[in-house]
């Protein structure tokens, strides 16, 4: 079950924030006081959109718009001002409070975590099949119907499944359920809780929850201070872009929408792609020959190579150590563009912290995701479908290959081109998981010795990047704008003369 793609009450709010934030950024002389106004203006009457008051309602929007400031929640325990670090935060540069994804107390649900309940459907059988197969005496009649004492159920799921009016219920809680890794768990109020020592910052939590209550922190306000400042910005975007900004908006428009922001120069991330797939074909072509490591797990999805050094450390040595499509292509720009600052555009959440990492300088000075530059793009007021572009504003960079990264199972395919067209004597052996409980799956067949030989391509989010929590629409729609991007692309794979 999920609501990906909706354009939900939750989504919607979200982008408001952004919108909002970006709006401060753009036209605030009082950055402190308007801050503390806009909960007041985006709940300007007594009336309640989505909680049972406006003083709670105000109260969660006051925390979305820390986190989009790039912000830490406040404790509840202890008298700290809303607009309290935002002096800080107020700067030209990236800004990042750990942990990056938090939950918002006053807007978590406090859902069960795992119950097994009876529901008005129940029709009182005189079988009672759910009272026979439990195996604690759990369930009773009670008031005609049948009861689950939730003291001494176990949620074995004998119940529900025996009966056959389908009367009973499992509820779980949707972030949990969502989280691959058992990240979340519950506080002492019952709330949802997030591990960060177990979180690889998917951020599947986050666009699961019904209530809006996970976020992660955005560097937008940042952002549009490092354009105000006059320094040189230049964008590399993920191929996932297509189709995230309108059916009818074209990937030149998006690149005009973005000179209009400030950044002088658009660059594909899927050039860095070409060339890391063009590296880890030469690593799994010597990996055939040589047979070390056994197999090679691709490196571009941070929440996958987290998974794997968090989870299964003995299969590190087996990570492709090339640099990410992001990190690449970031590198690349800098090279041309020494004095510029570099701007990641994409579907994911996780690459805000690749992003930030101390042992390798990724070159990326911010990281924002196709769901904040929306909102960016609605504080300026650019329609990107109204906009007029010529042929010099395509984008034709990068290859079919490079392109195709953005889709489960592109990654994989792409190297195996590149293999069969280098090392056209070497045997392939493609494997790929997608979401993180199938890549857990995939990582213990690996370690257990079942994949050797194997290319095993890893996706923290289902889809692929087309199904990251930064993205607008849903993935089958994603997928078919990627392919037609896809196909667009005048090479297919990079000649071999290209690799660095």
């Amino acid at each position: 079950m999920s609501f990906r793609g909706l354009d939900t009450e939750v989504r919607k709010t979200r982008k408001q924030i952004f919108r909002e934030v970006a709006n401060l950024a753009y036209n605030s002389d009082n950055i402190i006081d308007d801050l503390e106004a806009l909960p007041y203006k985006l709940t300007d009457s007594e009336t309640p959109r989505f909680w049972e008051n406006i003083y709670r309602e105000r109260a969660v929007t006051r925390e979305r718009l820390r986190l989009a400031m790039g912000l830490s929640l406040r404790p509840e325990n202890k008298p700290v001002h809303a607009t309290q670090g935002v002096d800080e935060s107020d700067i030209a540069e990236k800004y990042y409070e750990p942990p990056l994804m938090q939950v918002i107390p006053s807007a978590c649900n406090a859902c069960a975590e795992n119950m097994y309940v009876v529901t008005d459907q129940c029709k009182a059988c005189t079988a009672h099949p759910c009272a026979k197969v439990c195996p604690r005496n759990a369930i009773s009649f009670v008031n005609g119907k049948s009861y689950i004492d939730q003291e001494k159920c176990v949620k074995c799921g004998k119940c529900k499944n025996v009966c056959p009016y389908d009367a009973i219920s499992r509820q779980v809680r949707p972030c949990a359920a969502a989280c691959g890794v058992s990240a979340i768990s519950s506080d002492e109020y019952g709330r949802a809780s997030i591990d960060d020592e177990k979180c690889v910052k998917c951020g599947m939590c986050m666009v699961n929850c019904p209530f809006g209550a996970i976020a992660d922190k955005s560097q937008i306000f940042q952002l549009i201070r490092a354009i105000q400042s006059g320094c040189e910005i230049i964008a590399e975007i993920a191929p996932a872009f297509v189709g995230q900004f309108g059916s009818d908006v074209t990937p030149a428009q998006v690149k005009e929408g973005l000179r209009q922001l400030g950044f002088s120069h658009i660059y594909e991330v899927a050039i860095g792609a070409d060339m890391g797939a063009m590296a880890e074909a030469k690593h799994y072509a010597h990996i055939k020959e040589t047979n070390d490591p056994a197999f090679l797990l691709t490196s571009c999805c941070p929440s996958w190579s987290m998974l794997a050094r968090k989870y299964f450390p003995e299969t590190i040595d087996s990570i492709s150590n090339e640099l990410t499509p992001m990190v690449a292509t970031a590198r690349d720009i800098k090279k041309k563009h020494p004095d510029a600052k570099v701007v990641f555009i994409g579907p994911c959440a996780a690459k805000k912290l690749e992003a930030s990492r101390k042992k390798v300088r990724s070159e990326v000075d911010f990281v924002i995701t196709f769901e904040e530059l929306d909102g960016m793009f609605e504080a300026k007021g650019i329609v990107l479908s109204e906009l007029e572009t010529d042929e010099s504003d395509e984008i034709k960079d990068a290859t079919s290959a490079g392109r195709g990264y953005a889709v489960a199972g592109g990654v994989a395919s792409a190297i195996e081109q590149c293999i069969k067209e280098y090392y056209p004597d070497t045997q392939v052996q493609i494997e790929h998981a997608e979401g993180l409980s199938d890549c857990r799956k995939m990582l213990a067949l690996a370690k257990a010795g079942k994949k050797n030989g194997c290319l095993i391509e890893g996706m923290g989010c289902p889809g692929g990047c087309v199904g990251g929590a930064g993205t607008n629409i849903p993935i089958n729609k994603a997928n078919m704008e990627v392919k037609k991007f896809v196909e667009s692309a005048e090479r297919k794979i990079p000649p071999l003369e290209e690799e660095t």
